[in-house]
């Protein structure tokens, strides 16, 4: 007897610095897939209100609806199993146990596309960014404007005086930077998590 093969799903990852346009390619995706009539489920982390709560929301004002979740486990609780297709934006919020939730609906045969920052305002990797590079099928890293030469940029330069690791902000908080022209703080200024 044959055993017929099962759906293939694998992991898209968009990453780069802010302001590259990784909403919004990820919205531009999720709209085809929602344009080819595949059911489409997207999420977002709580701790991303810059916007709205119940949307994806790029920096030049595209939204998607989406479900808000506290981490992972919850994620994956609230996937539709008939979803076809699972869009994750802001990934570097979430826990490490994401790399584990994208590969179990991959293995589903779900299409999972994941955007997020690959590196922190000191230029260090976000763990649950860099395991997901290593798993995906597919990457894309975009790259931004240096706002100081022109450059491509991939950096996410900081322009305030908080060491917090993850600060909620956007334009006037945060600039993209190119390797040349980025800052990155002082080893002794420390970082809080």
């Amino acid at each position: 007897m044959q055993r017929p093969y099962p759906k293939s799903g694998w992991i898209e990852v968009i990453t780069g610095s802010m302001f590259s346009g990784k909403s919004e390619e990820l919205i531009r995706r999720l709209r085809r897939a929602e344009i080819a009539r595949q059911r489409v489920q997207i999420f977002k982390p709580a701790i991303d209100s810059r916007y709205e709560q119940d949307h994806i929301v790029s920096h030049s004002q595209m939204k998607l609806k989406s479900v808000t979740v506290a981490d992972a486990r919850e994620l994956l609780n609230k996937v539709d199993d008939r979803a076809e297709v699972i869009g994750i934006d802001e990934a570097q919020f979430f826990d490490d146990e994401l790399v584990e939730v994208c590969d179990r609906l991959a293995n589903q045969g779900k299409r999972v596309i994941v955007a997020g920052l690959d590196r922190d305002y000191r230029g260090v990797p976000f763990m649950p960014m860099a395991k997901l590079l290593a798993t995906a099928e597919y990457i894309s890293k975009n790259l931004a404007i240096c706002m100081v030469c022109g450059a491509p940029a991939s950096y996410s330069q900081k322009l305030t005086g908080s060491h917090d690791r993850i600060e909620i902000g956007a334009a006037g908080m945060y600039e993209a930077r190119c390797r040349y022209c980025f800052e990155p703080p002082n080893e002794e200024e420390g970082e809080k998590d």
